[in-house]
């Protein structure tokens, strides 16, 4: 299915609220994502980021608010550190997981299928190690893995936390451009990150602090758009 047309809408989230027992982690959070755009969360850690994108991917039900999710599928990609180390996986099988999002896990994978996950594998860098273990990866290639799996599912909205945290210069210069390409061909990219030039580059920055969305960009923020298609902002602010 192709991406929808640049700047439709692909989630709408209105009143989002987290509660982790007594701590409010998210507090009437309002959030539009739109397609062909990169949108960066930024803020403190404990801020609520990746309870936000959690939210975002379905894979945390908010306490109250709603969210209406208009993209045709999702892809979330957690931090290297949420998955075990000892996945007793190949790469490839890891980025096969993303290809049984498009087609159930019970089927065989088509022609189309396979292909979606040797571009995948192609576009990391991680074609000659497709038949390493998972667990012998660096960091560095586990994040890539994962984001080969997100891009293998080919969906139009593909979440992101902290992709390039901590990374050597290879991986996070092809994560980077990877998320470059899936904007520009109409995938909506949300992603939480302290990563200077992924936030030079967002078309929306959501800043958050204790759970809200506040006003105001830091140095080094940009709101100028990267084509003449996208839009840039700060939610929370102007």
């Amino acid at each position: 299915m192709p991406p929808a047309p640049p700047s439709s809408p692909v989630v709408e989230a209105r009143g989002i609220r987290v509660d982790f027992g007594e701590t409010r982690a998210l507090d009437g959070v309002d959030l539009t994502v739109t397609a062909g755009a990169l949108t960066v969360i930024v803020g403190a850690n404990g801020s609520g980021k990746s309870t936000l994108v959690e939210v975002l991917a379905g894979a945390r039900e908010p306490s109250a608010g709603s969210v209406r999710v208009l993209a045709t599928s999702r892809a979330f990609v957690p931090q290297r550190a949420a998955v075990a180390d000892r996945l007793p996986l190949t790469v490839r099988d890891v980025v096969v997981v993303g290809a049984w999002g498009r087609v159930g896990a019970l089927r065989r994978l088509g022609r189309a299928d396979r292909a979606a996950v040797d571009e995948a594998l192609r576009r990391l860098d991680m074609t000659a190690l497709q038949r390493k273990p998972f667990g012998a990866l660096s960091g560095g290639q586990r994040q890539r893995a994962l984001l080969a799996q997100g891009l293998a599912r080919g969906a139009d909205l593909l979440l992101l936390d902290e992709p390039t945290t901590a990374l050597d210069a290879t991986s996070a210069a092809l994560i980077h451009g990877a998320i470059t390409e899936e904007t520009a061909r109409g995938v909506a990219v949300v992603c939480v990150s302290h990563d200077d030039r992924l936030i030079a580059e967002a078309d929306v920055i959501v800043r958050l602090d204790s759970g809200r969305l506040v006003a105001g960009k830091s140095a080094g923020e940009s709101e100028k758009p990267r084509s003449p298609g996208a839009f840039a902002g700060v939610l929370g602010g102007e």
